[in-house]
């Protein structure tokens, strides 16, 4: 749990990594690192060394593939987003049905310490997927990227000049007349050194300009990148300045808590009404895992077709998922249950489409530093949940009125997702006022 909820709210710096050094080089890291949290875990004596391990480093490196994984798809696909996007993030479904299969059995054979080791070996599959990250270059960067290299050549052929010149000589001219005729001497200098056995050194110093070279190359990467970064938060083109993003965010952060919050009580109400002989057969939160992935899929088959706007079938994937929320606790029956269940599920589909929307949002540019908002404002909405509802039961000890207090706060969400076309038309027409006065 604490992997998951760490996984989040560390997103929007992982942005930061995807600015920098790109999703391919952020997804290997993330692998990494999610090996090495589960490594480490093996050697765990106490809750809070798995503190760190597993829920620190194990979350921080999912989260740094996770991202750079939503974001690459994106890139990849502009026509079918919404069915790429679903079918990307099946994986995560189906993998924690297998994944906890195989963490059973290997508790089982061979204990949990070895367990954790061998699932941390599993892990590095993951820079495995991250190296197939290719990134996605136009022609007319990759004839930049020409011009841009032939230039650094060329600067680097006047660098090992120089520094030829304060190898043979000592010092640099100061007189600019003398220039030519001093580098043809050194040139030749160099050259005779280099014939009498001076090769050692002059290696030595083009590795040194090599790796100068690669520490500006790095340096530049990391300013640009952090830069990016900074402007998308802080900056005058921050994300926040967009009103429309920033009710997105508002809806996020209420959103999240109200899906986990059957996965919690379901248990209990199942008790409560002495269905515990059919929900063993099949457990209602398996029936909302299974409908989600298929969720995911149908929903972004449905939001590709072009008479059908994804923003409209992502609100009306949270209608239902909220009018589900609201209306389970009046169900007594297993078999009704079942079905309000499959219906959470179903609708829970459209996390497979708040890529897509962010993207419309905000753009293919900004899309890794705005998910990570998102996926961090819900983060908080997973922690803050569950004891809010766990707070409520307390006070009344019923089930009933978390779902119903949790759906009122989703309502709250799902008002400000409604008033975002109307904040877009707002910004349209002041967007034309001050191009008919410029």
């Amino acid at each position: 749990m604490k992997s998951e909820c760490c996984q989040p709210l560390t997103s929007p710096f992982i942005g930061l990594f995807i600015s920098m050094c790109g999703c391919r080089k952020t997804a290997i890291i993330g692998g990494i690192l999610n090996a090495i949290g589960w490594i480490l875990s093996a050697y765990a004596s106490n809750v809070h060394y798995l503190f760190l391990t597993f829920g620190v480093t194990a979350g921080i490196g999912s989260g740094m593939v996770y991202l750079p994984a939503v974001v690459m798809v994106g890139q990849y696909f502009q026509k079918r987003r919404a069915l790429a996007q679903g079918l990307s993030t099946t994986g995560t479904g189906f993998g924690a049905f297998l994944m906890t299969a195989l963490l059973k059995y290997l508790c089982t054979e061979f204990g949990w310490r070895n367990a954790m080791f061998i699932q941390g070996a599993i892990s590095l599959n993951l820079c495995v997927c991250g190296a197939l990250m290719r990134p996605l270059s136009p022609k007319g960067s990759s004839e930049k990227y020409i011009v841009r290299s032939n230039s650094e050549d060329n600067q680097a052929k006047a660098l090992s000049h120089s520094a030829k010149t304060i190898k043979s000589n000592g010092v640099l001219s100061e007189e600019p007349e003398k220039k030519e005729e001093s580098t043809n001497e050194e040139v030749l200098d160099s050259v005779q050194h280099t014939e009498t056995g001076g090769r050692s050194r002059s290696g030595r110093n083009m590795y040194g300009l090599r790796i100068l070279k690669t520490v500006s190359q790095l340096t530049v990467t990391v300013r640009k990148g952090f830069a990016l970064w900074y402007s998308s938060y802080f900056g005058a083109a921050s994300l926040f300045t967009n009103r429309v993003f920033v009710a997105f965010v508002i809806w996020a952060l209420f959103a999240y808590s109200s899906f986990v919050i059957p996965f919690i009580h379901l248990p209990e109400i199942v008790k409560q009404y002495n269905l515990s002989s059919q929900n063993n057969i099949f457990p209602l939160t398996s029936i909302i895992a299974i409908v989600h992935i298929f969720g995911k899929v149908i929903l972004g088959i449905i939001s590709d077709f072009p008479c059908i706007s994804t923003w409209n079938v992502f609100l009306t994937a949270n209608f239902t998922l909220v009018t589900c929320i609201l209306t389970l606790p009046l169900m007594h029956a297993y078999i009704s249950l079942a079905v309000v269940c499959a219906l959470i599920g179903f609708s829970s589909g459209y996390f497979s489409l708040m890529p897509v929307v962010t993207e419309d949002l905000v753009g293919t540019k900004h899309l890794a530093n705005a998910y990570g908002i998102i996926i961090c404002a819900n983060g908080i909405s997973a922690l803050l949940g569950p004891p809010f509802a766990g707070w409520i039961y307390d006070i009344t000890q019923k089930y009933d009125f978390s779902f119903y207090i949790s759906g009122l706060l989703y309502m709250v969400g799902i008002i400000f997702l409604l008033l975002q076309p109307c904040i877009q038309k707002r910004q349209l027409r002041e967007k034309s006022t001050e191009e008919a006065q410029v």
